[in-house]
């Protein structure tokens, strides 16, 4: 399997439900390194993956739909607590919809896969990864 990973980040606000987050339930900000890995079992054509460029620029389409917002404002995460884990499936599925779209061009509609990881610090990280 073939991969290649772009990398972004991402500042929101949020606050969590449930006495496992302790003070995390009160309104607090996180700043988030966001990594999104593309696989493929076979090259393109051009012997790729897919475009990093195209794959650098979606990526940051969609993080910055998320970007400096207060997720508790906003209508998609409406009810769910915003985990580290929850939000690299959002991100996840947000870039699986721009594949479909053909975002990434014609080739990367081959990707088997992608997996985001949000990395909270240099000691804790979150990952998910799905198929397309």
């Amino acid at each position: 399997m073939f991969s290649i990973t772009v990398r972004d980040h991402l500042m929101i606000a949020h606050s969590f439900r449930g006495e496992v987050f302790g003070p995390a339930q009160r309104l607090h900000g996180a700043t988030f390194l966001v990594d999104a890995t593309f696989r493929r079992a076979a090259l393109d054509a051009d012997n790729i993956v897919v475009d990093i460029g195209l794959a650098t620029t979606e990526l940051g389409t969609v993080v910055a739909a998320l970007n400096y917002r207060n997720l508790d404002d906003e209508p998609d995460f409406a009810g769910i607590n915003t985990s580290t884990e929850a939000l690299a499936k959002v991100i996840a599925d947000r870039l699986a919809d721009r594949v479909h779209a053909g975002a990434l061009g014609e080739g990367a509609r081959e990707i088997a896969g992608i997996t985001v990881t949000l990395h909270e610090s240099h000691i804790a990280w979150a990952s998910y990864e799905r198929t397309l």
